[in-house]
């Protein structure tokens, strides 16, 4: 073996090792890459062949990590974070006026509010681009997954930006057709109608025990985590459940019940990473969002 040993492997083949340690599948690591599969494979031979290590098992069941490339993992996901700290940095120092900005957000946020919300901010602003990525899953903002997050939840990282911008209030709501079926609910009876559920959030479970009614079963007849598929279901007539009011009150195939019920609101977060505020497109964009989402809540 070559006691030398050649540092001249490219940053490419750690990004392959790394998404091959958290897929355990060459396929969906170079989906991840938007690289072939080939390709991905060739990386990873490059990033073997410069250390003189072998680093992966490939088996007719996958793919996994030798000893060697366990140890090694740590250190490439270091490698990882302070390429991504670096990209950051230089993105927040750009003063250019035009360019793309990455937004994620929930999936009710992305379907009910952003499409009005981003395409005044894009005719406002012409050299502006957008990608909305909707989901309920929490996106890397070190890694770039995303620019600017909006979030139900205050992130707690000591290198993130964060402005709490809204309290959206809560509602109750059933379509017309479930009540002139089943009547309007009243809350000691509450557990006798059909409630649309999620399927492993646990939220509506804890808030009904917080207001003293235990969930039988049956009660839930239709069950998901999606919120945009929720709130359908319920506009439907699959049962009562709950929005926020700036939606549920615009929406015509529902009524708002017990309206006198002490639900929580649900606080919006604005979250970008601090390296990020310094770029004249993304604080932009931050501020529109942070101004036109506090209008939603006033209203």
């Amino acid at each position: 073996m070559n006691s030398q040993m050649d540092m001249s492997f490219q940053w490419d083949g750690i990004r392959a090792l790394l998404a091959v340690a958290k897929h355990g599948s060459l396929l969906a690591a170079a989906a991840e890459l938007d690289v072939s599969q080939p390709t991905l494979g060739r990386r990873i031979d490059a990033l073997e062949a410069a250390l003189a290590l072998r680093l992966l098992d490939r088996g007719p069941r996958g793919v996994r990590l030798t000893p060697a490339g366990t140890a090694l993992l740590r250190h490439a996901g270091e490698m990882e974070a302070a390429a991504g700290r670096l990209h950051l940095a230089a993105i927040g120092q750009s003063e250019a006026i035009s360019g793309t900005v990455r937004i994620t957000a929930p999936m009710v946020i992305s379907h009910f509010h952003l499409p009005t919300i981003l395409t005044d901010l894009v005719s406002t602003d012409p050299g502006l681009e957008v990608e909305l990525i909707p989901t309920d899953s929490t996106q890397n903002l070190l890694l770039r997954e995303a620019d600017i997050a909006i979030r139900m939840y205050r992130p707690t990282q000591w290198d993130l930006i964060t402005r709490k911008v809204a309290d959206l209030p809560l509602g109750l709501y059933a379509a017309h057709s479930y009540l002139a079926e089943h009547g309007p609910p009243a809350i000691d009876v509450l557990d006798r109608h059909h409630l649309v559920g999620y399927d492993r959030d646990p939220m509506i479970i804890t808030w009904m025990r917080h207001l003293g009614i235990e969930p039988h079963e049956g009660l839930f007849r239709v069950r998901t985590d999606d919120q945009a598929a929720y709130w359908r279901l319920v506009v439907a007539g699959a049962g009562i459940g709950a929005n926020q009011r700036s939606i549920g009150d615009h929406e015509p195939a529902v009524a708002r019940v017990l309206p006198d019920l002490d639900l929580p609101t649900l606080p919006v977060w604005l979250v970008s990473h601090a390296d990020l505020m310094s770029n004249r497109l993304i604080r932009r964009t931050f501020d529109h969002l942070a101004t036109a989402l506090g209008r939603i809540a006033r209203s």
